[in-house]
């Protein structure tokens, strides 16, 4: 049985971006399929030849950081609007080649059937980027950056799992996970790191905050890792308290908060490709729309 793919694939732009560096940091929030809205919004981008020197993101944030890096334009949408419904990227397949229902080591492995990551242009030390994951066995974040870490690929397949259906992920011999389990948008490392011109891209809207519950199955499922358990507990009263802080500090004019201008309605693991595909597309609107504001 064919595979179900957007109907408007072939019009998904492609290309590489041009050499211009624009001084800033770019930070990118996950949100597992949700991400597709910053992944059409870095490909015009792209197109405009805004490439921006820092790049920090988790989750989903963190593989289309990479593919923005790697100056691949499309390669994003292209994958995950032709191959969200492929068993190997995302089901049973994926399941036993990597014991995860969604295998992140299909956008970052080249198996003969995706275009593969550019690793040179992307490992060029001209461009920062960092991939935030969650150490369990402190609950913390933890920052990697390419050219300064073992293994950089690691750590986005670490950032880019998600609890309860991910196993970890070892770096240096200590088990990772998703990087939004204790910071789901790491503005405030740009701020610490010294950036005066910092761009967040959200992927839910402006007004959107989590129920602030605790999560009580993340005891049972982490027993063994109580400090990551108590972090991603609160996880949801972390989120809505950053999302508070960005639309302070955005309004005071220190950082430029960016989110879909319409109300997203797609779930994290969502399968409709055509609402995914309507996702990507306003995120290059929503780009256009923003651009003398980026530019100024």
């Amino acid at each position: 049985m064919a595979v179900r793919v957007y109907s408007a694939l072939n019009e998904i732009p492609d290309g590489y971006a041009g050499e211009a560096i624009t001084e800033g940091c770019l930070v990118l929030e996950g949100g597992a399929f949700r991400g597709l809205y910053t992944q059409g919004f870095l490909d015009e981008l792209m197109l405009r030849d805004i490439n921006i020197r820092c790049v920090i993101g988790c989750s989903a944030g963190a593989l289309g950081g990479m593919n923005y890096v790697s100056g691949q334009i499309g390669r994003s949408g292209r994958i995950n609007l032709g191959f969200r419904n492929d068993g190997r990227y995302v089901g049973l397949k994926a399941f036993l080649h990597s014991r995860s229902i969604l295998d992140i080591g299909f956008l970052t492995e080249e198996r003969g059937i995706i275009e593969p990551l550019d690793m040179d242009r992307f490992m060029k030390p001209d461009r920062r980027y960092v991939a935030v994951t969650t150490n369990c066995l402190t609950g913390e974040a933890e920052y990697f950056e390419k050219g300064r870490c073992s293994n950089i690929i690691q750590a986005i397949r670490a950032s880019s799992t998600m609890p309860y259906i991910s196993p970890m992920v070892m770096i240096d011999n200590t088990p990772h996970l998703d990087g939004g389990c204790s910071c789901k948008i790491p503005y405030k490392w740009a701020i610490d790191q010294g950036y005066e011109k910092i761009m967040v891209i959200k992927t839910r809207e402006s007004s959107f905050r989590k129920k602030s519950k605790k999560d009580k199955l993340a005891y049972k499922m982490y027993r063994k890792y109580p400090a990551f358990a108590s972090r991603l507990s609160v996880s949801a009263a972390d989120y809505n308290r950053q999302c508070d802080e960005i639309e302070q500090l955005h309004k005071a004019g220190r950082i430029l908060r960016i989110a879909p201008s319409e109300q997203v309605k797609v779930s994290r693991i969502e399968k409709d490709v055509e609402k995914l595909g309507e996702l990507y597309n306003l995120g290059r609107r929503d780009c256009i729309s923003n651009l003398e504001l980026i530019r100024s």
